[in-house]
């Protein structure tokens, strides 16, 4: 029963992880594309800018 018991721990302990790795890969991919498109529109900002003077 004790190795039932631990199975079941580090295979909840292995899906915790892979969520958390899912999740943070995610995340990260959102914070960098979110930073491209903030760098991609303040130098369209400064084009346009250029291009009114």
């Amino acid at each position: 029963m004790i190795h039932l018991s631990v199975a079941l721990g580090r295979f909840f302990e292995a899906l915790f992880y892979a969520i958390l790795r899912v999740a943070g890969t995610i995340a990260l991919t959102v914070i960098a594309l979110a930073a491209v498109g903030a760098v991609a529109f303040l130098v369209a900002r400064l084009l346009l800018a250029r291009g009114r003077r």
